[in-house]
């Protein structure tokens, strides 16, 4: 048999990219005087060293030597059959960008004492068993609806796992646009808006920003996408029309920008492109899902 080939992607922690990468003066006061912003990074730090010591001697048991990665934002899965990440939500997110459909991905929470880790299907202390059935294609395994992005019909982002936020780029400034729903050529809803901006996204952000906006929890295998207008303008007392909705796989969302500066940041903040009075951001279901594993359809893992 073919040996499989398996990438590990790990976290680049506060303490190392703050502490010992940067050795920024003022983290190091803080750290020095006990001060409470910073008094976790520390301990999350030494519990993920601990959960990589304990990924790496898995791997040993089981017999797989895997290509290891601590760069999630530029990993590219291109020739493996199964990528883990060690770290928490954040760095399966990153590195998720870089996988394709077909391509199984578990997450192992490395500091469940300090992260939710909810898309991590293992967790410290068990990695071994969750390890081996991965390899042995016996782990539970949910494919999540990923979002295609477009700009004037240029392709931005083709898996977007949790959500992409249309505004303008100054937090203070009204976001002004127009929202359209369509299924081809046919609008579906039609309103000019002002707001704070709009959250967009697939089922598996659906419990994050859209919820924290006012939008509903989706099943987490829903192939529709949500829109959530964020504190939508009321003018003379009359509220927006269309604040909340569906987009089904057969129709796509579009929003046409009437601000000369807006920002669209696709899965957080370090996507991020400009967008312009004119231009159009149209936003539809991709058809590139992502398999991740040691998670159920209803969202339990295996942690």
């Amino acid at each position: 048999m073919t040996a499989p080939r398996v990438a590990v992607v790990l976290k680049r922690s506060s303490w190392r990219r703050w502490v010992e990468e940067d050795k920024d003066p003022r983290v190091q006061r803080l750290l020095a005087a006990g001060d409470d912003t910073v008094r976790r990074i520390r301990p999350s730090h030494r519990e993920h060293l601990e959960t990589v010591d304990e990924v790496r001697r898995s791997f040993q048991d089981l017999g797989v030597t895997p290509s290891w990665h601590d760069h999630a934002s530029t990993f590219l899965a291109e020739g493996h059959d199964l990528v883990v990440t060690v770290g928490g939500d954040g760095t399966l997110l990153a590195a998720s960008h870089g996988i394709g459909p077909g391509i199984g991905l578990l997450g192992v929470n490395s500091a469940p004492s300090h992260s939710v880790g909810f898309f991590c299907g293992a967790r410290k202390g068990k990695v071994r068993a969750a390890l081996a059935a991965a390899l042995a294609g016996k782990l539970a395994r949910a494919e999540l609806t990923r979002m295609r992005v477009e700009r004037n019909g240029e392709r931005l982002h083709d898996r977007v796992l949790n959500e992409a936020l249309f505004c303008h780029q100054s937090p203070a400034a009204t976001s002004r646009y127009i929202l359209r729903l369509a299924r081809g050529a046919k609008s579906l809803q039609h309103e000019e808006q002002k707001s704070s901006g709009l959250w967009v996204g697939p089922a598996a952000g659906s419990t994050a920003a859209q919820r924290s906006a006012g939008g509903k929890v989706l099943p987490l295998t829903s192939r529709k996408l949500q829109f959530v207008v964020r504190e939508p303008y009321r003018a003379d007392g009359h509220a927006l029309r269309v604040r909340l909705g569906l987009v089904g796989e057969d129709q796509v969302l579009e929003i046409k920008s009437k601000m000369r500066q807006a920002r669209l940041f696709l899965d957080g903040d370090h996507i991020v492109h400009d967008v312009t009075i004119g231009d159009v951001v149209t936003m539809r279901r991709s058809d590139e899902p992502l398999v991740v594993l040691g998670l159920s359809r209803n969202g339990r893992n295996a942690a």
